[in-house]
């Protein structure tokens, strides 16, 4: 799913072996690579979000930074509202993408389980306290309750 206000990338994931007898141990999934060139500018902040279950982070929008998502433990709805129209990304750590959301966009990210949700944010503008870069917005005509929030 592409737009020219928000992206999605699956990402590449390999599994890892146990150095004594090669069983599989886990798996690594590539978020970031500087030549990879899927991101526009490179990261000066990267910090982890959690979202609380039933819980809806924003709606908000970011003035000046554009902002990389992804979901490594529990699951997401990422909302974009690009013009006029509203995109639900569903997100997941066991299908890991990385969701960009380009500066001036408003996105909302909501659980919609039981559980505590954990995101890796990568942003290409380092956060500062009192820079006033994020601004709050209304989703008016959004139904946030059909995914049985709070």
């Amino acid at each position: 799913m592409e737009s020219i206000n928000f992206s999605v990338h699956q990402l590449e994931t390999h599994p890892t072996k146990d150095v004594n007898d090669s069983h599989v141990n886990g798996n690594l999934t590539v978020v970031w690579r500087d030549w990879d060139n899927i991101l526009p500018n490179h990261p000066k902040m990267v910090y982890l979000n959690t979202v609380n279950p039933h819980e809806i982070k924003g709606p908000h929008l970011h003035k000046n930074r554009t902002t990389h998502f992804c979901c490594i433990e529990g699951n997401l709805i990422i909302i974009v509202k690009d013009g006029e129209e509203f995109h639900e990304i569903k997100s997941d750590a066991k299908t890991p993408s990385l969701i960009t959301v380009k500066n001036g966009i408003p996105a909302a990210i909501l659980n919609p389980t039981s559980n505590i949700s954990k995101v890796l944010v990568l942003a290409d503008i380092a956060w500062k306290p009192n820079d006033n870069e994020m601004m709050n917005v209304d989703f008016e005509n959004y139904d946030f309750k059909k995914w049985n929030t709070k």
